[in-house]
């Protein structure tokens, strides 16, 4: 039973952090392909929309790597070996971003400064998000090897210099955008010509991730094939994959119908299944084929009282972050 509270645990802060901190990341791509006539005011909403809120959507990241480190220590330690390259350039990625995005705004020289700024901040939003892809394909293709000790077995780059995590990357950055692109257009509301500009950018990426969750899907029959039969052959994982197409369909649907909120709760839902799917075709297993969840589980005397901090303190997080939206976000009456 802990072990499958943990693995909920950790599945809901990854879902979190996708529909959160993964728009972030994607209004950032699209500071760096910003165009056109409008190309400053993209860039400005872009700024607008993400400075009140982007530090808080980190919260949920903190969250898994606590999860980790506190009641899967054995987990923690192999993939921080193993993937310690990929993890590292993450880390300095979001770090980068941060930083670009606060020096951007006060740096003494503000033409010529700020634009060195802005692109660190672009190249670090694309970046980042590919190397979580990456460290999310590595997991999935079993390449990560546990001894009978629970130690790691593999070098520091054999478990994810292959083409199917830089795959998952990249389908990961591209979905993260066609996020942004929707939350955008919403926020684009009082300028219809900018919101035409998201609009077309959220369709172009919306069908870019589309296609390449087919080429995933195609580069996992041969290089994570345990995930591939979780996804194509038990019930769970087809019905969550027919849910993912038809939520994806229906997004695009009314952003052709320029039905942008209603286009923001059909992508929310998708990249949430999409986190979800993933989730139940590596279950049981938080290192496949290695190491379950229960095996990693450190001892209920240590995370009995995790999950206990975490249930008094989940809903008073809730409600801070809640309040900040509304304070942030809410239209003046």
């Amino acid at each position: 039973m802990l072990a499958e509270l943990v693995a909920l645990t950790l599945l809901i802060a990854l879902v979190a952090y996708a529909v959160t901190g993964g728009a972030d990341f994607g209004g950032g791509v699209w500071d760096l392909f910003a165009s056109g006539p409008r190309k400053a005011e993209q860039r400005a909403l872009i700024e607008r929309a993400l400075a009140p809120i982007w530090e808080a959507n980190h919260v949920w990241l903190i969250l898994i790597v606590v999860v980790l480190f506190v009641a899967l220590p054995h987990a923690y330690a192999v993939i921080s070996t193993a993937l310690h390259i990929p993890l590292v350039l993450l880390l300095i990625g979001i770090v980068l971003r941060g930083a670009a995005f606060v020096f951007r705004s006060y740096d003494p020289e503000p033409g010529k400064g700020a634009a060195r700024w802005r692109l660190v901040f672009a190249i670090a939003s694309l970046l980042t998000p590919i190397f979580l892809g990456v460290v999310m394909g590595a997991l999935l293709t079993g390449s990560l090897r546990v001894d009978a000790e629970l130690r790691s077995t593999v070098g520091f780059i054999d478990a994810w210099l292959d083409p199917f995590p830089f795959l998952v990357g990249l389908f990961v950055v591209t979905l993260f955008a066609f996020l942004a692109a929707v939350y955008l257009a919403v926020e684009a509301e009082d300028d219809p010509p900018l919101q035409r500009d998201f609009r077309k950018r959220a369709l172009g990426s919306g069908i870019g991730a589309g296609l390449l969750s087919i080429a995933v899907l195609w580069l996992a029959s041969h290089q994570a094939p345990r995930v591939y039969a979780g996804i194509q052959q038990e019930l769970p994982g087809v019905l969550v994959q027919i849910a993912v197409a038809l939520f994806g369909l229906g997004a695009l649907f009314m952003l052709l119908r320029e039905r942008y909120r209603a286009a923001r709760r059909f992508a929310v839902v998708q990249v949430a299944l999409v986190v979800i799917g993933l989730g139940l075709a590596q279950w049981p297993y938080v290192i496949a084929p290695d190491m379950t969840f229960e095996a990693a589980l450190a001892p209920a005397g240590i995370v009995v009282p995790m999950l206990i901090a975490l249930a008094v303190a989940t809903p008073i997080l809730l409600v801070a972050l809640v309040y900040l939206y509304r304070v942030f976000k809410t239209r003046p009456r």
